[in-house]
């Protein structure tokens, strides 16, 4: 369930991407893929780290998803920014 949890609230937080300029590597599925690989990873790190098993959810199975979702999507929207700086598009 841990883990329905961590997508759960990164597809949410995505959301909000469409608030930014689409500068995401990819475009919006870039985005996509970006907040639910950075949710799904600090979940489980943090589930591990822990030693509870993936059925175990609380309030800090929802809170430790949101730094990473937000962590990978700044990370595929750098990399947008920094491939249409190479390219010359301004």
């Amino acid at each position: 369930m841990a883990a329905v949890v961590w997508f759960t609230i990164a597809v949410a937080l995505w959301h909000f991407t469409v608030f930014l300029p689409d500068r995401f590597w990819a475009g919006i599925v870039g985005a996509l893929l970006g907040a639910v690989a950075g949710g799904m990873i600090t979940g489980a790190i943090f589930q591990i780290a822990s030693g509870r098993s993936i059925g175990v959810t609380d309030l800090a199975t929802v809170l430790v998803a949101i730094p990473g979702t937000l962590i990978g999507v700044a990370i595929i929207y750098a990399i947008g920014v920094r491939r249409e700086h190479l390219a010359g598009i301004e």
